[in-house]
């Protein structure tokens, strides 16, 4: 195989020196260093990513693009797919800082509601005993809790949350609620399926903030911005797919949302509009580079109803 052209490692340095780029600052790029616009030439773009990822697949690395949950829009990244001793060397992050991201992925994706955030009240309020340390398991009693995750104190937390939103791993909305952020989407996409959380059932995504169907005793989540395409298709009022419940949201022709056929090279991704069932990911590689570390394993949870959830 030829090696990778100056082209091709400019996109590379671009996307790991300024982070997760939006669709359009990475097309930018593209076009920048190629002369070629991804608009109208799809099938040059996605073989420049190809070549790209099948070069750091060598290395466990991949260029991804995915969606980002909280306004719809698409990104590309950096990830490295594999979580070893060697890459956890590379976080700036403290042991009990992982940690503490830890239990807020946790808390935010076992919420029933599918908000997609938890308060920052109830972000600062997380407890750390049971999250897992160095692999060790979770803690039983208070006495075998490290000190430095017994003792992680409220400003400590404080200073945390601001760090890992300025980093993008977590999102701070208007509302002052914290939910994840883009880096967490695009480095997670294996864990969300190793950990059975509920997908979205048109793009078949890991539905963290997403609508669940308005009848309670469904399980159906479908992403605002799947919504909004999947009925604006259809120019009627929505339904269920699985009960066929009314969804009671219809979408004006003025807010149609550009549909994503196969050709998107919105990588490791299916396109929106897909209609295909949950599978488990066949992937093999880890999320290993969320804070160089995955978060512990929560298929143990307490699940709750959605009834519930709301009574909290």
């Amino acid at each position: 195989m030829p090696p990778l052209s100056e082209a091709h490692k400019v996109l590379i340095q671009a996307v790991i020196s300024r982070g997760p780029l939006t669709e359009e600052e990475f097309h930018s790029i593209f076009s920048g260093v190629t002369g070629k616009n991804p608009a109208n030439q799809q099938k040059v773009f996605s073989d420049y990513l190809l070549k790209i990822n099948r070069e750091l697949s060598l290395v466990n690395c991949e260029l991804r693009g995915c969606r980002n949950q909280n306004d719809g829009k698409v990104y590309y990244g950096f990830v490295n797919n594999v979580a070893d001793e060697e890459s956890k060397l590379g976080t700036k992050y403290s042991v009990p800082q992982i940690a503490y991201y830890r239990a807020i992925i946790e808390a935010i994706v076992q919420d029933a509601a599918a908000q997609g955030s938890i308060s920052n009240v109830e972000a600062l309020n997380l407890r750390l005993e049971n999250q897992t340390v160095a692999g060790s398991q979770p803690q039983e009693n208070s006495s075998s809790v490290p000190a430095a995750l017994r003792n992680f104190s409220m400003s400590q937390k404080e200073r945390t949350l601001e760090e890992l939103v300025r980093d993008r791993w977590l999102y701070l909305s208007a509302d002052n609620n914290i939910g994840l952020g883009i880096r967490s989407f695009l480095d997670l996409r294996s864990w969300f399926c190793s950990n059975d959380i509920p997908s979205c059932e048109v793009c078949n995504e890991a539905a963290v903030k997403a609508e669940p169907c308005p009848n309670e005793n469904c399980t159906v989540r479908i992403h605002e911005y799947c919504l909004k395409q999947q009925f604006s298709q259809r120019q009627v009022q929505g339904a269920c797919p699985s009960c066929g419940t009314g969804w009671g949201l219809s979408v004006p022709k003025a807010e149609e949302v550009e549909e994503y056929t196969e050709g998107d090279p919105i990588q490791s991704q299916p396109p929106i509009g897909s209609r295909k069932k949950r599978h488990r990911d066949a992937e093999t590689s880890r999320a290993g580079s969320v804070l160089s570390q995955p978060p512990s394993d929560v298929c143990g949870l307490r699940r709750t109803s959605r009834s519930s959830s709301r009574m909290r």
